[in-house]
């Protein structure tokens, strides 16, 4: 009978049930993930899909998700991982643009309320844009339906501008539920892109 390991990640923060399920992945061809919330289960997902897993979700009577990992042919993913690396390394790696306020710069609130939404409109008219943009902390709320920027950045998005929202921020502030833009996402996928990028703003 296949062996299939398992991973209790119930009650673990953010990106920790991440990381569990992919050290466990790494080392075993099936693995079985047990997380209690949905923010968990996608961040998983997302990680499985580009190992190039295939992904069985149960969610079960007690609220809690089992989440079925089986390696794939990792070959492809091995092969498009290396031309990324490549291509990274010759162009000099991603521009990533970072939000950690709902404001921009320091002084006036009000001032950079407005000044952030005047910057976020204005990428959308500039031909050089960030590959990926990275909302934390109150950033977050910028990524909100209600937000005066949420049309914005759907419009980026899809130009093909990556939008990676904090979910642990989403927690907290309890607006995880109200996204209208972007792809909420945990701290290993933000450390990650910021550890790769070739340039690295904050406005």
């Amino acid at each position: 009978m296949k062996h299939i390991e398992t991973v209790d990640a119930r009650g673990l923060a953010c990106p920790q049930p991440v990381l569990l399920a992919k050290k466990a992945i790494e080392v075993h061809d099936d693995i079985l993930v047990i997380v209690d919330n949905n923010t968990a289960v996608e961040n998983i997902k997302r990680m499985a899909s580009k190992l190039s897993c295939t992904i069985q979700v149960a969610r079960m009577d007690d609220g809690t998700y089992q989440i079925r990992l089986s390696k794939g042919d990792t070959t492809m993913a091995d092969e498009k991982s290396s031309v990324v690396r490549a291509n990274e390394t010759i162009q000099g790696g991603p521009f990533v643009l970072v939000f950690s306020e709902d404001r921009m710069g320091r002084g006036d609130s009000e001032l950079g309320y407005v000044l952030v939404k005047t910057f976020i409109h204005t990428l959308c008219q500039m031909e050089t844009k960030p590959d990926t943009i990275i909302f934390y902390n109150t950033g977050v709320k910028l990524t909100v339906h209600g937000s005066e920027v949420v049309d914005d950045l759907v419009q980026l998005a899809a130009d093909g501008v990556e939008i990676l929202i904090c979910g642990t921020c989403l927690n907290y502030f309890e607006i995880s539920d109200k996204v209208g833009a972007g792809t909420i996402s945990n701290m290993y996928d933000i450390a990650g892109t910021m550890c790769r990028a070739g340039r690295l703003v904050i406005p």
